[in-house]
């Protein structure tokens, strides 16, 4: 857990909220208080009186807002890679705007905040109902996304000139990181516009984010990906099926995924360090489970074993994230190595479908999940609430600042339920 202050848990706001909110003519009964809080930890041990003061304001509408529908103008921006939901998101977003805050104009940002620098000569979009009238039913973004930082001032400009009172910034932890710049320039100018993030990561690992929309979809399909290399290895004498899912720092799919199909021998994720040769390495293991079982299925999240590979070749990608080596195809040529030396034939099936799994339209649960948190975000937005993320904790949705969310990024706890099943499931070494 962050090592926190019960302020750093506050939420910025841009003024009073002295406008009667749109939604009561909608009977809605279901207006949130600023001072409804959710407790960061619930359970009953050791240590709780010392966390009760740790909160979390709570999510939702509110009687009175600050900005007036009929005059305000906002906007939707996807950064970042891609992820079941994305337009979910973006529609949601403007029907909560259009239909029931009778916002007159809501705009889409191509392509990312590269959108938003006048020097790519990409105009922003005016979002219409025929815009976005069936665009939940596609995988990817119907706006467009990017990588890389594009300078705040540059930004802040652009909404000034545009108008636009409310930006809602879609995306992982440097996407939110780029919106806390934003958000940061805005103060500095001492303007009032709202900057909100509706935290988007396929690998499930943004702080105060129990469940990121996507992750379900990712399950699914990764699963069923399992089941297929199970299948490819149990048809071949000594087959290996080896997996490569996603997962740069967090190995919540491939844990995911194989407690989903049941079928997984080896669960490599980023956040253990494993051995690969010698007596108890994972080649070793794989020899003896090839031997009594004559088949095995590995998975590895792409983050895995980085340790393995020489630290002077790792760059940064347009993000300034770490160049992942890939792990995939350096187990595959070890694995074959090993056997070969061993005179032992296998037949291994190497597979990656990660860029598969994170463009394809998000399933039921994603679908909810991307609705609920894009109306929490207009609400917030609307309010006069900023610098902010959409969180989720103990089943409800929370605000959480931009700056605490993206302090840390969230790992599996290894100490966890869902990690035990991992081992019980596969009765892998624990390295």
């Amino acid at each position: 857990m962050l090592t926190l202050r019960p302020q750093d848990l506050d939420i910025a706001s841009l003024g009073p909220c002295l406008i009667p909110s749109p939604l009561i003519r909608l009977q809605d009964d279901g207006f949130i208080a600023d001072s409804s809080r959710i407790r960061l930890e619930h359970r009953v041990g050791p240590g709780v009186d010392k966390l009760a003061a740790f909160t979390l304001e709570e999510a939702g509408p509110r009687r009175d807002i600050f900005f007036d529908p009929a005059k305000t103008c906002a906007a939707v921006v996807t950064c970042g890679g891609l992820s079941p939901g994305l337009n979910n998101v973006i529609r949601s977003v403007y029907s909560e705007l259009s239909y029931n805050y009778e916002v007159p104009r809501i705009l889409g940002v191509r392509d990312g905040y590269m959108g938003l620098n006048p020097i790519a000569g990409q105009p922003l979009v005016e979002m219409t109902p025929g815009f976005v009238d069936h665009i939940h039913d596609l995988g990817g973004t119907v706006l467009g996304s990017s990588r890389g930082p594009q300078e705040p001032a540059v930004i802040v400009d652009t909404l000034v000139r545009e108008s636009i009172d409310v930006l809602f910034c879609v995306g992982g932890d440097g996407t939110q990181r780029g919106a806390l710049g934003i958000a940061e320039e805005v103060r500095r100018r001492g303007l009032k516009k709202a900057i909100v993030g509706i935290p988007k990561t396929i690998d499930n690992d943004i702080e105060f984010v129990y469940t990121s929309f996507g992750y379900y979809t990712a399950l699914e399909k990764a699963q069923e990906v399992l089941r297929g290399g199970h299948v490819e290895a149990r048809c071949a004498p000594n087959g290996i099926g080896l997996v490569k899912l996603m997962g740069r720092h967090a190995g919540y799919i491939a844990a995911g995924a194989a407690l989903a199909s049941q079928d997984a021998n080896f669960v490599l994720i980023p956040e253990i360090p494993f051995q690969l040769e010698g007596e108890g390495g994972f080649l070793e293991a794989l020899e003896r489970r090839i031997l009594h079982k004559n088949h095995a299925l590995v998975v590895v999240a792409e983050g895995a074993g980085q340790d393995l590979f020489d630290a002077d070749s790792v760059g940064r990608d347009a993000s300034g994230n770490a160049r992942l080596q890939d792990i995939g195809l350096f187990l595959r040529e070890k694995i074959l190595a090993y056997f070969r030396s061993r005179a032992i034939e296998v037949n291994l099936k190497y597979i990656d479908p990660s860029y598969f799994i994170r463009s394809v339209p998000a399933n039921p649960s994603d679908r909810i999940l991307s609705d609920q948190m894009a109306r929490m975000a207009v609400h917030a937005g609307m309010a006069g609430k900023t610098d902010l993320l959409i969180g989720s904790m103990h089943n409800e949705l929370i605000h959480v600042p931009i700056a605490t969310a993206v302090a840390r990024r969230k790992c599996l706890d290894t100490r966890s339920d869902l990690w035990t099943a991992v081992m019980r499931a596969t009765g892998q070494p624990n390295w």
